[in-house]
């Protein structure tokens, strides 16, 4: 397995210097989908601890395929291979964008096969650089650009706070077996989890440091947006994992789950909500994927609290609805986006607005983005119930923990968690209903074509994994057991008794595969009794119009006021709920007396986190600089004092951190 691990890293070096020279860019992507697949091939395998020859000087960079980084391993390469199809049936790309998606690739897989602190920030670091790259590529100027030095900023940022814990977890050494030998206590273990929620944290998108995630996202090209929301976010919820769970050690406090709890909760709700008011296909997506996440790190949350309360049982539970929603998730949303991003290629827009009727003249897109759809609104047997629904059951079980405050913060949570899939739901319904549904709303939207050859295989290719993990959801859990127990003890194991998902012998149980079958039966019978029942065959006709007037010639495809927009839909949420994730604003354009136009409502928003976060940061920096500006008068006398006094302090500074 070293040898294939290796060959596929140097494909992926090979490749990033092919592409730099702007030279056969399908054999950059099919390369890459290549070196994708064995890096999968390595993650199913595994691979035990080794020193290679290189790494900085004070000690050999070590490397591993563990259960825990092999199962993120090989949801990385489920994601990449479609992506990498995706982008080689598209349009050449810009050099930088060659150059940068196989090393993107290769950092993201870094980061999971590192055994040691430095190797894991160098990873997550190309990782970062590499996928800023890939956003700034197509954006000289405009929206675009300040979306890539948002997500730039951020990713420094996370960068130095991980490079911050591993500083505190590193007393006997930066190799993970020394870390697990020395586990942090008290301000220390405070400090790591603190820094570690803040630099992984941002890069998951939990809230408040989400900002960048609407934004980026959808900046980034279709193959590149589906890795990021499909595996860049999940190597965060991998280092969380890592840290918090595995070098940590078990013997970590309850309330260390309490803060993932809260910001994962949070994160959801805000996802889901935005969600419903984008006008984007792709932001509405990515907000989809703030949802996601938020779950994810709740059921994080969770199982560290169950943990530090001594039920191995149900801290088993939430750490599988964690983990498998992450596979579950890296299919469905891959999915969705390469969906969006056929849209947009062959339909011509990302505007809900400009589309609509597409079921017809692409029915293989419209039938992938429909499944993708249904799972990511948590219908049975699809694969994202399946996940949810042990998370959901987690929550339930939070009575069980002796403290109040627990039990009192798992009953809100399960409540604001129940909504937030509920929005999630009608944010899928919208997104099918405006892009699928209905009638063309612009020329080029009634003459798209369907995806065809390697496109369409792009597609087929998660469609077919979102479709097998609904009712296969227990051997999906089976291959659980070895990273649950990884992390959590020999006593642990994934919460699935044959083809079911149960939480032990008296609770709770959900049979994925007996749904499928009775859904698959019942909808069979239905479509045999009306055919059987229908006196004539079916015809197809105008559809109802609400009473409008007929169009006028000059609009082909009906009144644009006949069919419902992304605002109308929104908007009753918008004003019930909306103040939770943005700051709205509306207001009434009137047209003079006498004058032909018809009044328009305008509405603006705003997220709560540039307002409450990015803002007041802006205008403390500008105070300090205003400070600052202040020293350039200061004599040299008050210059070296200032030099000495610095110099003392980082002398007593390095002393008190020696002694402790």
């Amino acid at each position: 397995m070293l040898t294939l691990l290796g060959a596929s890293f140097l494909i992926l070096l090979a490749l990033s210097a092919l592409g730099a020279y702007g030279r056969a860019p399908r054999v950059v992507f099919l390369g890459s989908a290549l070196a994708a697949a064995g890096l999968g091939v390595v993650g199913l395998v595994g691979l035990p601890s080794v020193a290679l020859p290189l790494g900085p000087p004070w000690a050999p960079t070590q490397i591993a395929v563990d259960a825990l980084g092999g199962w993120f391993l090989v949801i990385l390469a489920l994601v990449a291979v479609p992506s990498c199809l995706f982008a080689a049936a598209s349009p050449p790309p810009p050099r930088a964008e060659g150059a940068a998606f196989p090393l993107f690739l290769a950092g993201m897989a870094l980061t999971l096969i590192a055994a040691d602190g430095f190797t894991l920030v160098l990873g997550f670091e190309l990782m970062s650089l590499a996928s800023w790259a890939l956003i700034a590529a197509r954006h000289a100027t405009g929206a675009g650009r300040r979306a890539a030095r948002l997500y730039l900023a951020f990713a420094a940022f996370s960068g130095i706070c991980l490079i911050g814990a591993f500083a505190l977890l590193a007393g006997s050494g930066l190799g993970f077996a020394a870390m697990r030998g020395a586990p942090p206590e008290g301000w220390r273990a405070a400090g790591v989890l603190l820094l570690v929620v803040l630099g992984a944290g941002s890069k998951a998108g939990l809230v408040p440091f989400h900002v960048w995630l609407p934004l980026a996202h959808p900046a980034a090209a279709t193959p590149v947006s589906a890795l990021m929301s499909g595996a860049m976010v999940k190597i965060a919820l991998y280092v969380m994992i890592r840290i918090l769970f595995d070098l940590c050690g078990a013997a970590q406090p309850a309330w260390w789950g309490l803060p993932l709890i809260a910001l994962g909760v949070a994160t959801a709700l805000i996802g889901a909500l935005r969600a419903n008011l984008e006008r984007d296909t792709k932001s509405i997506l990515a907000c989809s994927t703030l949802e996601n996440m938020g779950l994810m790190a709740a059921a994080l949350g969770l199982a560290l609290v169950y943990r530090g309360a001594d039920l191995l049982p149900l801290a088993s539970v939430a750490l599988a609805a964690a983990l498998l929603h992450a596979l579950n998730h890296a299919g469905f949303k891959t999915l969705l986006f390469l969906c969006m991003g056929a849209v947009y290629s062959l339909a011509g827009s990302r505007d809900p607005d400009r589309l609509g009727g597409l079921i017809h003249r692409m029915p293989w897109v419209a039938g992938c983005a429909m499944l993708g759809a249904l799972s990511a609104a948590a219908l049975p047997p699809l694969s994202g119930f399946a996940s949810e629904w042990l998370l959901l059951q987690a929550l339930i079980q939070g009575f069980r923990v002796s403290d109040m405050s627990v039990q009192l913060i798992a009953a809100v949570s399960l409540a604001v968690v129940g909504m937030a899939i509920g929005l999630a739901a009608a944010a899928m319904v919208r997104l099918i209903g405006l892009v699928f549904l209905g009638r063309p709303r612009t020329p080029r939207g009634a003459g798209a074509p369907d995806a065809i050859g390697m496109m369409r295989a792009a597609l087929i290719l998660p469609a077919g994994l979102t479709l097998l993990l609904g009712p296969l959801a227990a051997l999906a859990l089976g291959g659980l057991d070895g990273p649950i127990r990884q992390v959590l003890g020999a006593q642990a194991g994934a919460p699935h008794f044959g083809l079911d998902l149960a939480l032990g012998d008296g609770g709770a149980r959900y049979m994925p595969g007996l749904v499928a079958l009775g859904l698959v039966v019942l909808v069979a019978g239905l479509y045999l009794l009306i055919r059987r029942r229908s006196a004539e065959a079916p015809t197809r006709g105008a559809a109802w119009d609400c009473g409008f007037m007929p169009p006028p010639p000059h609009l082909p495809f009906g009144d644009p006021l006949s069919q419902v927009s992304a605002q109308g839909i929104g908007q009753p949420i918008r004003r019930s709920l909306g103040e939770l994730a943005i700051a709205p604003r509306e207001w009434l354009v009137n047209q003079p007396p006498g004058a032909a136009a018809a009044a328009t409502l305008r509405v603006e928003g705003q997220d709560r986190g540039f307002t409450r976060l990015l803002y007041p940061l802006a205008r403390a920096r500008r105070a300090l600089s205003r400070e600052a500006e202040l020293l350039r008068g200061l004599s040299l006398r008050l210059y070296l004092t200032l030099t000495f006094g610095t110099l003392v302090c980082l002398l007593a500074l390095i002393a008190w951190l020696e002694r402790g």
